[in-house]
């Protein structure tokens, strides 16, 4: 088992923190020259939530907002789940599924250590490939014939 610090080493330094009192303008500035989906909200040291696009999408667009005038703190997302950097990358999936979210919270006892995503993860399966896929199987579902079956 892969525990989330490894996940969380292979990632480049994160560059995507964006403070809480931020234009909702700037931090769609920021998300476009990181070609990130979100940015990390931190206060000083203490971690504050996630901005993505989703959530300019759903609390700025949606709800009449201006980009200019709403600050970050006022649209991103808090309540996003938290696990610990010992836990496992399928502890780390199967919460992923159990809150239907996109990124969780890694931290070192009280210290925020990283976002992992979705794409973390399968990152991590695709270099481990070997030992997620079970090759005899790969091999028999590659050379399936597919016919005529819509999917």
């Amino acid at each position: 088992m892969i525990p989330v610090q490894n996940i969380l080493d292979r990632k480049k330094k994160s560059f995507n923190i964006i403070q809480p009192t931020a234009l909702v303008i700037d931090a769609l500035t920021m998300l476009n020259s990181v070609n990130l989906s979100y940015l990390i909200v931190m206060d000083d040291d203490q971690f504050k939530g996630i901005f993505s696009e989703r959530d300019y999408c759903r609390n700025v667009i949606l709800k009449g907002r201006s980009s200019k005038t709403t600050t970050v703190q006022e649209v991103m997302t808090t309540d996003i789940p938290i696990i610990d950097v010992a836990e496992s990358a399928e502890y780390c999936m199967s919460t992923l599924n159990l809150h239907k979210t996109r990124y969780v919270i890694a931290f070192d006892k009280s210290r925020f250590a990283g976002v992992v995503t979705i794409h973390d993860l399968l990152r991590q399966v695709l270099i481990n490939r070997e030992n997620v896929f079970d090759e005899v199987l790969a091999e028999k579902l590659i050379a399936q014939e597919e016919g005529e079956k819509v999917f």
